[in-house]
């Protein structure tokens, strides 16, 4: 068997100047050579609802050559065979299924023959996908090469996302609306995260998102976070969020306080987009103390949730006002403080959470969307499973009348 290191050098150096068509059968190439029967990767949709093949296209079939001229030998050519498809084509539901398992619960899953094995595609702590893998058996070794081959598969992957119109295909199961691409555009990863730290976000309706935004990034030994929700549901919500977003980030960078980037975002608005408010949440968390700091404008307060119980208003105070109103030299908002204890959690959430629906008009509110993260986190399940499942909980009980973006923070330091 080939060198390891070798063979994941080579797939490597293979997919610098190639397209996200070509990484199937680069990735199914290493694996044979690491001694598999073949690799296949299988992408989660922007829902998390089911996992879709990365297929590797056919070769087209060459046209027929045209006869010769009179009197010429004709010359004669097979067609070339369109390539065997490297594995099941069909979505996979990440529900009830073995390679949804290892994507829920990011651990390798192997089949009761053990000649099927399913690999968790993981950049950093946010979930991609999984790695679809078969042998004649699996050894331990072996195993090893396929975490190996399933860490190099998701950077390749990863790395074609952003400008690679076949990796959004595979990740989208309907067409989006054009304030969803905007947002989409401007929101990070839904996961990030340390050893000391996880935070983790949803944005729903995925496909028609119109004014919930969400912000979070590591730097200098600090989490920095914002919730944001513009009103409306239309474009110009969208181009609000995403304005705020801008201006959020470059305050930040410039060094910018919690207060600073409030204000910048209420007179960028109220300049440039002055018929929009906007509710905010922001926020960073000092990842060594558990220092959390954040301010409130508008907003709903976040929850603290400290070994299975949300901690009674200890995150409740005061809401500035909403962000767009053009405040100019009016009082910055406060900012607020508390310290974590290890294991807290800190849920932030848009009004459009608590104000879902059944079909018989309850409200699914404040204590429901406690009372479900708090469940599935005793069930064991790692923050993003957690959120995946209260929103397909949501999609399945309630209505949504505007868009739902929730926030989990989780501070474990080692």
């Amino acid at each position: 068997m080939p060198n390891e290191d070798a063979v994941l050098s080579a797939l490597l150096a293979s997919s610098n100047r190639v397209t996200a068509a070509d990484i199937p059968a680069l990735i199914d190439e290493a694996g044979r050579k690491l001694g598999l029967s073949g690799a296949q990767v299988y992408l989660a949709d922007l829902q998390q609802a089911r996992l879709t093949p990365l297929v590797h296209p056919a070769p087209e079939t060459p046209s027929p050559i045209e006869p010769n001229e009179p009197n010429e030998p004709k010359e004669t050519s097979k067609p070339t065979e369109p390539s065997k498809p490297m594995g099941p084509s069909e979505p996979i539901q990440i529900e009830g299924s073995m390679a949804g398992l290892a994507y829920r619960t990011q651990r390798t899953q192997r089949s009761r023959d053990d000649c099927t094995a399913w690999v968790p595609m993981i950049d950093g702590v946010e979930r991609v996908g999984v790695l679809r893998v078969t042998a004649p058996c699996f050894e331990d070794a072996l195993l090893e090469s396929c975490a190996a081959l399933s860490g190099l598969a998701t950077l390749l992957v990863t790395a074609k996302s952003s400008h690679d119109e076949l990796v959004v295909d595979r990740t989208r199961s309907r067409t989006m609306t054009t304030q969803a691409e905007l947002l989409w555009a401007f929101v990070p990863p839904r996961t990030i995260g340390t050893d000391d730290v996880t935070s983790t976000a949803i944005l729903e309706p995925a496909y028609e998102a119109g004014g919930d935004a969400f912000d979070h990034s590591l730097g200098d030994g600090v989490l920095h976070l914002a919730l944001l929700d513009a009103m409306g549901h239309d474009l110009a919500s969208g181009g609000a969020s995403a304005v705020a977003l801008g201006a959020s980030r470059a305050t930040r960078r410039a060094g910018g306080t919690l207060a600073d980037i409030a204000t910048t975002i209420d007179t960028t608005l109220s300049e440039w987009i002055p018929d929009r408010l906007l509710t905010a949440v922001i926020a960073r968390l000092d990842i060594a103390t558990g220092q959390f700091t954040w301010i409130n404008c508008g907003h709903p307060p976040p929850l603290l949730i400290r070994e299975g119980h949300v901690v009674p208003q200890a995150m409740e105070f005061p809401a500035h006002l909403p962000l767009g109103l053009g405040l100019g030299q009016a009082a910055a908002p406060d900012e607020h403080h508390i310290r974590l204890q290890p294991g807290d959690r800190v849920l932030l959430y848009s009004d459009g959470v608590t104000e879902a629906r059944t079909s018989d008009g309850s409200l699914f509110g404040e204590q429901r969307l406690a009372d479900s993260v708090i469940r599935s986190m005793a069930s064991g399940n790692a923050p993003p499973e957690t959120l995946r499942r209260l929103v397909r909980n949501l999609h399945e009980h309630h209505r949504l009348h505007d868009d739902a973006t929730i926030m989990l923070v989780r501070w474990h330091p080692h």
